[in-house]
């Protein structure tokens, strides 16, 4: 098996590259160039606008639609026809509009390239653009520059680099140039160096290896383009069904005709067959759009955005639509460690001195022993790290933790620093792992020193107690490893801290880091956000499943997940190496118990991902980087952190502008909400036309006329239901919303009693206008017409208070509880009044006759029906 680039030797990696120390030549990076092309990212041609618009005609519902527009314009019946163009149009734009918008994730990667390079060509130093870069060039690294391809470091001096975006880890990492056996992921290969990454400490040079798609960058672009957008639950739904209806509206609309030709040959009462026929296909066409809620997809719409209003107060910025009712259906959260269940900074949160073991340190400078003041002074001077007049925090995040401690403590670093002046320094130095620097304090010139704990005792000798300097015995010494094993055991990041007296003030050696008066130890951590821990038992609560995929090593995520409530006993955690080593059988077997993955790659969070959606979860996954933008996209919701990434936010659903975990638990009530009043207007709407294919297929039976024409029928679906469905868009959620487990994905738009509940409505509402177009053929066919049309519109406006709750009647949910309803039913009266005014009473069929007595009838009719909605509620309530 080939090695990889950071098991391989120096010398191994430079015939392999066809390059040397001292760079490529000019000529020879012009023809890698032109042979292997820029070092930047390709991608894929996108699909072209009117190729987005087109495939949103690909709709089973649309295409029916299509086919009655077209048959009524064929008909003469253009008004008809126009009102339903005008509306797919309207709902292709809308679409087309939201999937450009979603076009960004390949172009936010391009931006992190650097645009310049610094390199040695033909043995001199050069500024090159960073895409004309070739595999074998040398490039020189300095602290800010962001690094322009892959490479083997050649040389390190103190550098680290920032690679967070590739990790997800908060702390930069050390570099060197030590070759690495096994097998190790992106983090710990020190060897290396990443395209897009940035360097914030010291310098280093090294050989491109990768340049392009070749790069772990590049790597995550191909990921991007290979991974699909998953569909929501509710698109799903909604597409099952569509095809479900549309298939039943052409079996329906063929055999209304059937039957109606039939009748006309057989009863052979009319001479003019043409015209009959026509009529009988218009009868057909008729159900067709009695059957279909035109504004069905626009009231969605409409609902979702009013659900992203109120995620915006729960600082849940909503990218896609469909994300809303997503959310809502979520079953699982993969959620990264850093930022989201972290605050994402290195905090100091214990310490430990011989004299006085781990007491609290007072908030009050003057009572301060003297291990104390030693200690605070050696973090503040010993510290490259420094905060500007604006706040901004610049440097290590450990050094910084430092100095937001002693500011936390009423004890400004900028004071000390200024009381006691750097001198002399030795920088920090990976492989020393010490920083010392030189001071005069009360008259005595001391060498600060802080490092790891292993090699700062290694160089001590004696120890600050109670004030005096003491040999450090070996008793001692046990005593203080003993303690700096308990903080790692805990998973905290710890440093050591000593001084030493110098006879003057003169350059450090080396060899001055010996013999060391040892002060102490402070332990830092990321420490979880505040709420987290109270999210993740209402997620548990909720039937909903958190595990934590982050960068960072395995025992930190560990103690952060088990502290916040994630794991417990029992549970698993893995390495994305130990990941790599599971089948997708034994993956799938232990997949409920892992709670923790660490040190994990995109392909691996990706695969977690998609383990989760094979067993039927919705899942969603949080990231800031971009190493997490793949599996943001893979996930059926992606959440990107406000603070994040460009290319993680472009390839998310969701935006969280505060970074909290606890609002993606906020956010998941406020989605269930949403699809709870999603399917209030539903059954709504599919009452409602249910009631008046009842009543067209009641009059084709007993051979009535048509009760209503196509332009009323799409008067009552497109405008005046559209108010009462957007109405019950705004209901608020019950109390028990967040008690119960997320809906099953593969739930149909109808589950539970909401089916019942359309047919037992839509038959009341039937009922009622087959009995008004009785009534009113007892004086003519118009006016038998004009009263099922008023029945009709009454009784579908009426409805709205019963649709509010399957469970509870319109005042026990609070009849004042939803404003909008009211107003919607009273527009919805007023759009009534506007057919019967006397120049548009022709256009919607309804005869000069039709006066009070009739209006009235069909008001009574309809309030009967909504009566007997109620009643039966509060019935099967009791049952």
């Amino acid at each position: 098996m080939e090695k990889e680039t950071y098991q391989t030797s120096l010398d191994e990696i430079m015939e392999k590259v066809g390059s040397q120390s001292t760079g490529l030549t000019g000529q020879e990076a012009g023809s890698r160039l032109e042979k292997n092309g820029y070092n930047q990212l390709k991608e894929a041609p996108k699909k072209s606008t009117m190729a987005l618009f087109l495939e949103t005609f690909k709709d089973a519902m649309v295409i029916v639609l299509l086919v009655v527009a077209v048959v009524q314009m064929l008909m003469g019946a253009y008004v008809e026809s126009l009102v339903i163009f005008i509306v797919l149009m309207m709902n292709s734009v809308v679409s087309v509009i939201q999937t450009k918008k979603a076009e960004g994730s390949l172009d936010a990667l391009k931006s992190l390239s650097a645009p310049d390079a610094n390199v040695i060509r033909d043995g001199k130093e050069t500024v090159i653009l960073a895409k004309e870069l070739v595999v074998g060039d040398v490039v020189i690294l300095e602290a800010g520059d962001y690094v322009p391809a892959d490479g083997r470091l050649l040389e390190a001096g103190s550098l680290k680099i920032d690679e967070g975006m590739l990790t997800g880890e908060s702390v930069p990492v050390e570099k060197n140039l030590e070759v690495i056996s096994g097998s190790v992921p992106i983090g710990d290969r020190t060897n290396m160096v990443f395209s897009g990454t940035i360097v914030t400490y010291g310098r280093g040079l090294f050989i491109v290896t990768a340049t392009g798609n070749d790069t772990e960058i590049g790597q995550v672009a191909g990921l991007l383009e290979s991974t699909s957008e998953q569909k929501t639950p509710l698109q799903r739904g909604l597409d099952l069904f569509s095809k479900k209806l549309s298939l039943w509206i052409l079996v329906l609309s063929i055999v209304i005709l059937a039957v109606q030709v039939a009748r006309i040959f057989i009863s052979g009462g009319s001479t003019d067959l043409t015209t009959d026929i026509l009529n009988a296909f218009m009868f057909a066409v008729a159900v067709a759009v009695a059957a279909i809620p035109e504004a069905l997809q626009s009231i969605v719409t409409i609902v979702l955005s009013l659900g992203t209003k109120r995620m915006a107060n729960q600082h849940a910025i909503i990218r896609h639509l469909p994300a809303v009712e997503t959310l809502g259906s979520t079953s699982v959260v993969c959620t990264d460690k850093t930022g989201t269940l972290t605050q994402n900074k290195m905090t100091v949160v214990d310490h430990y001195l011989p004299s006085s073991g781990a007491e609290t340190i007072s908030e009050d400078p003057s009572t301060w022993t003297k291990e104390i003041k030693r200690i605070m002074e050696i973090s503040l001077l010993a510290n490259d790290a420094a905060i500007t007049e604006d706040g901004e925090k610049i440097g290590d995040p450990t050094e910084i933790a430092f100095l937001d401690y002693s500011e936390k403590l009423n004890s400004p670093y900028r004071e000390t620093r200024q009381k006691y002046p750097r001198l002399q320094e030795l920088p920090f130095d990976s492989d020393r792992k010490l920083m010392s620097t030189l001071h005069e304090i009360d008259g005595e010139f001391l060498m600060m020193t802080k490092g790891g704990p292993d090699v700062l005792l290694g160089r001590s000798s004696k120890v600050l107690i109670d004030g005096e300097v003491v040999p450090l015995t070996k008793e001692l010494l046990a005593t203080i490893q003993e303690k700096n094993e308990g903080f790692s055991k805990r998973a905290l990041r710890v440093l050591a801290f000593a001084y030493k007296p110098v006879s003057e003030n003169r350059v450090l050696s080396l060899e001055d880091e010996n013999e060391l008066i040892f002060v102490g130890l402070m332990a830092m951590i990321d420490p979880p956000r505040e709420q987290v821990k109270d999210a993740v038992r209402d997620a548990k609560s909720a039937g909903i499943k958190t595990v934590m995929i982050t960068g960072d090593h395995k025992t930190t995520a560990v103690a952060i997940a088990r502290e916040i409530g994630i794991s417990e006993d029992g549970h698993m955690a893995l390495t994305g190496t130990e990941l790599d080593a599971l089948t997708e059988e034994e993956l799938k077997r232990d997949l409920e118990k892992i709670t923790v993955y660490a040190r994990v790659s995109p392909e691996n969070k990706i695969r977690i991902v998609r383990a989760w959606q094979d067993k039927g979860n919705i899942a969603a996954m949080t990231g800031d980087g971009v190493n997490d933008a793949p599996a943001l996209k893979q996930a059926d919701i992606g959440i990107a952190m406000g603070t994040g990434t460009d290319v993680a936010k472009d390839a998310s659903a969701m935006i969280l502008t505060d970074d909290n975990f606890a609002s993606i638990i906020s956010a998941v009530k406020v989605g269930r909400n949403v699809f709870d009043n999603i399917k209030k207007a539903i059954a709504y709407l599919f009452s409602g036309n249910l009631g008046a294919i009842i009543a067209i297929l009641f009059a084709l039976v007993v051979g009535w006329a048509n009760p209503f024409t196509a332009l009323q029928l799409l008067f009552i679906n497109l405008v005046n239901d559209s108010l009462p469905a957007i109405a019950l868009g705004m209901e608020k959620e019950e109390p028990t919303i967040m008690n119960r487990k997320p809906r099953d994905p593969n739930e149909g738009i109808f589950s539970g009693d909401t089916l019942t509940s359309v047919i037992y409505r839509g038959s009341l509402i039937g009922i009622a206008v087959i009995i008004a177009q009785y009534i009113g053929m007892q004086t003519s066919p118009e006016m038998g017409v004009a009263m099922a049309f008023s029945t009709l519109i009454w009784s579908r406006t009426l409805q709205t208070f019963p649709a509010r709750s399957n469970s509870q009647s319109a005042i026990k949910a609070g009849f004042f509880s939803n404003r909008m309803v009211i107003l919607a039913v009273s527009l919805c009266a007023v759009l009534y009044t506007v057919t019967l005014i006397p120049g548009l009473r022709s256009v919607f069929s309804i005869p000069a006759t039709f006066g009070l007595t009739q209006i009235g009838i069909s008001v009574g009719l309809a309030l009967a029906a909504i009566v007997l909605m109620e009643v039966t509620k509060l019935i099967l309530k009791k049952k």
